[in-house]
């Protein structure tokens, strides 16, 4: 006769076993998973053709933001090669990821100008642009800080969040990229949510 203390022991080993063949490993994500976090959220802007793009539009993508602005001396053109950079090692499944980026700089980052840019590093990225009012709400949604600096009309620089976000095939925020990770920390981490 088993005793109600074995019987215990047993009862819980069966239960913590069970409980951990029921959970699914967790992707080695090489960025920082931010999975859950109250980061992000629905917007609206205008593309670099002119369309209006929702963010619900990209679902069954993968889709990496990026929050900068085309005078940048340095932080967004490394980060938008890194991206090129990740499509190509990512080859054929490029075709199922989007990049997204939004400009911090309404006023100089005009569709003309952004329809140069973005596209200069790969021609599936999109430059989206607002109203200063539409682009601090996204801004805020996303907990991107930018500021501009100077006081020349045309001749300022712009501070701002220099990390990207990726979102999953469902449109929800999964990974946060510090900048300066490299075009294989994009590529192994957008690889695993596809």
């Amino acid at each position: 006769m088993i005793s109600l203390r074995t019987l215990g022991t047993l009862l819980l080993t069966t239960c913590l076993a069970l409980t951990a063949c029921s959970e699914a490993p967790k992707p080695a994500f090489l960025s920082t998973d931010v999975t859950g976090a109250p980061i992000g959220g629905p917007f609206a802007l205008t593309d670099h053709h002119g369309k209006q793009r929702r963010l619900e539009e990209f679902k069954g993508k993968v889709v990496v933001m990026f929050f900068g602005y085309t005078h940048c001396p340095d932080v967004c053109p490394t980060t938008m090669s890194e991206l090129k950079a990740a499509m190509a090692q990512l080859g054929d499944k490029a075709k199922q990821v989007q990049v997204l980026f939004v400009t911090v700089d309404p006023e100089r980052d005009t569709q003309a100008l952004l329809s140069q840019y973005v596209p200069a590093f790969h021609p599936d990225f999109l430059g989206l642009r607002g109203s200063t009012a539409e682009i601090r709400a996204v801004t805020d949604r996303f907990r991107i800080v930018f500021q501009r600096n100077g006081t020349d009309a045309t001749n300022y620089t712009v501070d701002h969040s220099a990390g990207s976000y990726i979102l999953d095939r469902e449109g929800k925020l999964r990974l946060f990229v510090s900048y300066g990770a490299g075009a294989k920390v994009f590529s192994h981490d957008i690889g695993l949510l596809l």
